[in-house]
């Protein structure tokens, strides 16, 4: 006897996800570029914003799904499940908290949704521009209501586009022949790679929250992401700590071999 999964549709999941995004984007737009002028970093606007935006995502997803989990950075229970237990929702309430609160408009609420440890659905909402990435595992990505074409890669040349970290110098002697540019926000850096704005994003010691939603865009737009190895990243919904250590480079497959030839870490 099959045992059906129990709750609403992945297509129902997605649209709540995306409306909470969108609504929680809202909640952040008070306090965007609100920082003090006089200082770098505002951490007292900062906290203040992301308090308020995790409390909103929380109390959001407990009201709609109280049976679903929200992920906290510890490891997720192993038991597979048929239940509504099978679900935890990840987000990440504010990423590029430096554009942020210094007013730069490439900011974003990102949430994704596991299934029995596997990242079924992403979205990636950008509250001061309205866009909005998203993708269900296994089918299409969107940036609003239009497809991302799954474009074929161009070679590498002098008008690539690498976007990096902020170190990133610190850490390797680049041969990379096209453009390298940091715009302040990882979520944005594997958006843009996903819609083909990008050749590839290095991602630099990440939290698990903030790569699962734009993981499944990536992949969903045929992108990929590797460790600097070359071997795929293995993205299982089951990591023991939440704190990515490793870099990571977001590419097309058919490149990705041939941007990491340009990449030498200096502690090797």
């Amino acid at each position: 006897m099959t045992v059906k999964p129990q709750g609403p549709s992945i297509d129902e999941l997605a649209d709540f996800a995306m409306d909470l995004a969108r609504r929680a984007g809202s909640e952040a737009l008070p306090f965007y570029g609100e920082g003090a002028p006089q200082i770098k970093f505002d951490e007292g606007l900062v906290t203040k914003a992301e308090l308020h935006l995790e409390n909103f995502l929380r109390s959001g997803i407990s009201k709609q799904f109280p049976q679903h989990r929200v992920f906290k950075g510890a490891e997720p229970e192993e038991a597979y499940t048929h239940d509504e237990k099978r679900y935890v929702w990840i987000y990440d309430a504010l990423d590029g908290i430096s554009n942020f609160q210094a007013g730069i408009p490439i900011w974003a609420v990102s949430i994704a949704l596991l299934e029995n440890f596997w990242p079924v659905l992403g979205v990636c909402f950008f509250p001061a521009t309205g866009d909005l990435f998203h993708a269900v595992a296994g089918q299409d990505a969107y940036l609003g209501d239009r497809v991302i074409p799954r474009t074929k890669p161009s070679e590498v040349n002098d008008e690539s586009v690498l976007f990096t970290y902020s170190r990133f110098h610190q850490h390797y002697i680049s041969s990379f022949p096209g453009k390298i540019r940091n715009l302040g926000c990882t979520v944005a850096h594997m958006c843009y790679v996903a819609t083909g704005r990008a050749d590839a994003a290095l991602t630099a010691h990440e939290t698990y929250a903030n790569l699962a939603a734009a993981r499944v865009i990536v992949e969903a737009a045929g992108k990929k992401i590797f460790r600097m190895d070359g071997s795929p990243f293995l993205f299982d919904g089951s990591p023991e700590q939440e704190l990515i250590g490793s870099h990571l480079l977001v590419a097309d497959p058919e490149i990705a071999a041939e941007i990491l030839q340009h990449l030498q870490n200096k502690a090797t």
